[in-house]
């Protein structure tokens, strides 16, 4: 049995043992496409250390958050992409793989019903990144 980092799906992706297409990557993080895209561009950051959800963040991940907003922000400039975008994390225990990830999705406002359910405003598993900054930033967690 191995630890959860190396049966973690996406530590392999950092680790290079799938066929996974890096699209953009630094020290601290990694962006792909999401296999099950919500929106015609759907890409997710990740930071290459296992960090399991966004409720295992702290004060002290507010530069990387705000990081991997940025590294979200140049994929979709890359694809000529500007506006309509929508940025978050699910909540536990609504998360598919428990190893931090945003979902950068554009155009937001041409989501499919189940995909706005999955990722939009009104989702109560589905929380923004600006929440999440802004949770930090004043309680030091996110609740």
């Amino acid at each position: 049995m191995g630890t959860q980092e190396e049966e973690c799906p996406f530590c392999q992706i950092v680790n290079h043992q799938t066929d996974t297409e890096i699209l953009l990557s630094d020290d601290q993080l990694i962006c792909f496409r999401d296999t099950t895209p919500g929106a015609t561009h759907h890409y997710l950051v990740i930071p290459r250390r296992h960090i399991p959800s966004c409720r295992n963040l702290q004060k002290d991940h507010v530069a990387l958050v705000e990081q991997m907003v940025e590294m979200g922000r140049s994929i979709l400039e890359k694809n000529k992409v500007l506006e309509d975008i929508r940025m978050g994390f699910h909540l536990p225990p609504f998360t598919s793989v428990p190893h931090l990830h945003l979902h950068v999705l554009a155009p937001a406002s041409k989501m499919v019903l189940k995909s706005q359910l999955r990722y939009g405003p009104q989702s109560h598993w589905f929380i923004s990144v600006d929440k999440v900054l802004s949770q930090l930033r004043i309680r030091g967690k996110v609740k």
